[in-house]
């Protein structure tokens, strides 16, 4: 038996916008686009792939993470070869820094609906 990790999905009441955030900072590919339901992929493979999901009540999570509050489920991971030079070109995209960064080879931001990623070095 054989299983692969097919997409991660991002739950957002805007999927389309959301979607050509994400395409625009992987430089990926669009595969489906609907109102409800966008998928992305590497230009050089089909699987995994990002997906985002109409989720018209999507809370962010809260940064760091505080007992009684919204917690974050889960977060995306992109390594970067620059982490100054990306962290602005997230920013000029619509994300935003966290103030709270908890080592000094890793940049924790939101994208433009709230959830949070993570830009690192390799070997961080």
């Amino acid at each position: 038996m054989t299983t692969t990790l097919g997409a991660f999905v991002l739950g957002t009441p805007d999927p389309p916008a959301l979607a050509d955030f994400y395409r625009a900072l992987l430089d990926w590919e669009e595969v489906d686009r609907q109102p409800r339901w966008v998928r992305l992929r590497a230009p050089e493979r089909e699987r995994p792939g990002l997906s985002f999901q109409w989720e018209p009540d999507h809370t962010p999570p809260t940064w760091p993470p505080r007992p009684g509050t919204q917690q974050m489920q889960a977060h995306i991971d992109i390594q970067v070869d620059d982490l100054a030079a990306e962290t602005e070109r997230a920013r000029a995209l619509g994300a935003t820094l966290e103030d709270h960064q908890p080592q000094p080879d890793v940049r924790v931001m939101r994208d433009p609906h709230g959830h949070l990623f993570c830009l690192f070095l390799p070997g961080a």
